[in-house]
């Protein structure tokens, strides 16, 4: 007994330490990704005049994001604003649609995207969740009296940056219901497709800068006066 209690006498100072040793700090906060990429346009967003006749706000991915930017050149003298963002999928910009279009205020939009939903850029995605994300930016616009159009998925044979997918015959299929869908919902369809592709839906080499995606000068200067005439086919129809 005598032994036991010199020992238990012996320990009570490292017990005590034990239990009145300060907690260990907590791990620092996880800094979560801004998937969106909320912070992209968020100064730019607040510079502009909160209203302007006639504003078209061009949501996309870097094909957008490039134009006037990198190449070609981004309508001149137009109230045109450029809210492209390189590798961005369709969920990203259903995220950030409210805050880079609805409250920008404009007359329309023009939606082009899908080429990185194809790509996997932020995982596989189905025919139809991108089809849904279409549907949802289209709902968001038409219940903000945003005029949409809807522009088709430009060609392209493969992916530089992800080698392995052959994508030109599922853009075909995302084309073909893009159009199908635009006419159903009363949109502008704004094909860029039919003159950027050659037969077999590949990206005309001499059109883009890499040769498979993304417009060089002259690829821009092609896609231009289309999508000057489908603004002006939509502008001329009433807001919904």
């Amino acid at each position: 007994m005598h032994h036991f209690l010199a020992s238990a006498l012996l320990l009570l100072p490292t017990m005590l330490s034990a239990q009145t040793a300060p907690a260990a700090p907590a791990p620092p906060r996880q800094k979560w990704v801004d998937f969106a990429n909320f912070a992209r346009y968020a100064a730019d967003n607040a510079k502009l005049p909160a209203a302007e006749p006639n504003r078209v706000v061009f949501m996309g991915d870097s094909i957008t994001d490039n134009w006037g930017r990198k190449y070609g050149s981004f309508f001149p003298g137009k109230p045109y604003v450029n809210r492209g963002i390189g590798g961005q999928t369709t969920p990203q910009m259903v995220l950030r649609f409210q805050q880079d279009v609805v409250k920008l205020h404009p007359a329309a939009v023009v939606i082009l995207a899908g080429t990185n939903d194809v790509a996997e850029n932020t995982g596989p995605a189905t025919d139809e969740q991108i089809e849904n994300n279409f549907s949802a930016m289209v709902g968001l616009a038409r219940a903000n009296h945003i005029r949409v159009i809807l522009a088709s998925i430009p060609p392209a044979s493969q992916f530089p940056w992800h080698p392995g997918i052959e994508p030109a015959a599922r853009i075909r299929t995302l084309n073909t219901w893009l159009r199908a869908y635009a006419e159903e919902q009363h949109l502008v369809y704004l094909d860029y497709f039919t003159a950027l592709a050659t037969p077999e839906g590949a990206m005309k080499p001499d059109l883009a800068k890499d040769k498979f995606v993304h417009p060089n000068d002259a690829g821009y200067a092609v896609m231009q006066p289309l999508a000057e005439a489908a603004i002006a086919k939509s502008l001329a129809q009433p807001a919904p």
